[in-house]
């Protein structure tokens, strides 16, 4: 079998090893496809999804990453700005004084850890429809059909999405969705201090150096080492999407890595 995979790769043009590639992910991706559109709650959300496309339109919203950077971030600025926080971003609720606007998790290790806290969080949730087992339905939460293959910008939320390797991603495209027209990133660091193959499953095993609080994936916490590629795979998608449509993405990370969106310096996004 493997020498016949080899033939074929030579004497087949990319284009078309390519279409064969899609056409086989999309097949096996279509169970789950199926059992998302089909299933109650994701019929009920969707219904609720449709009536917040372009609620927000000609807005401006900041995506706020949760590097370290965050702490040399004047957070206060935030304050009546629309808001997405993703994954364990309420750990820095306190101090803030206020909450996000939105909530986005897709991770099913954070979602399975941390679902206690997300389920008594009152804003807008946006969950990985895989990782619904963990949760139960409610008002303010929005089961979204996210997928690790098949690369897309998905313009319409309300059927499958692709998670680009990070929530982050996930954020831009609900945001899109929402009808901002201006998404502004913070605290996307595009870097971590802890190396190893991505995606691998670890369990920390202390205080956490790669967020704004030591706490975020504490000792014991099982998380996921990062896809920096594939993830800069989406984020040139989303700024392409963004841009077609007169919009755009800032990149206002203070001392960010990331070299997709144009950079901005943070404060100068707020009047005198």
């Amino acid at each position: 079998m493997a020498d016949f995979k080899d033939t074929l790769k030579k004497v087949l043009p990319e284009g078309v090893q390519s279409v064969l590639r899609n056409t086989r992910d999309g097949l096996q991706r279509l169970p789950a496809d199926l059992e998302a559109a089909a299933h109650p709650w994701r019929r009920a959300v969707n219904a609720r999804l449709r009536l917040l496309r372009d609620m927000y339109k000609g807005k401006r919203c900041f995506i706020i990453g949760n590097g370290p950077s965050l702490k040399n971030t004047d957070m206060r600025k935030l304050r009546g700005e629309y808001t997405f926080g993703m994954n364990r971003i309420y750990l820095m609720f306190p101090e803030l004084g206020f909450e996000t606007s939105f909530f986005v998790s897709i991770n099913d290790l954070v979602i399975e850890q941390s679902a206690a806290d997300i389920q008594q969080l009152q804003m807008p949730k946006f969950i990985a429809w895989h990782a619904h087992r963990y949760l139960q339905p409610d008002e303010n939460l929005y089961f979204l059909h996210t997928t690790y293959t098949g690369p897309r910008f998905a313009r319409d939320i309300t059927g499958r999405l692709w998670e680009g390797a990070t929530v982050t991603y996930v954020a831009l495209q609900v945001a899109y969705y929402l009808g901002f027209s201006e998404a502004i990133l913070i605290g996307v660091d595009h870097s971590f201090t802890t190396q190893g193959k991505p995606n691998t499953t670890i369990v920390s095993e202390g205080d956490d150096p790669n967020h704004f609080n030591p706490a975020y994936f504490g000792k014991g916490f099982r998380w996921q080492l990062p896809d920096l590629d594939t993830s800069e795979v989406g984020y040139a998608m989303a700024r392409h999407a963004y841009e077609a449509d007169g919009r755009r993405v800032l990149d206002a990370t203070i001392g960010g890595k990331l070299a997709i969106f144009p950079k901005v310096d943070y404060n100068s996004l707020f009047r005198k």
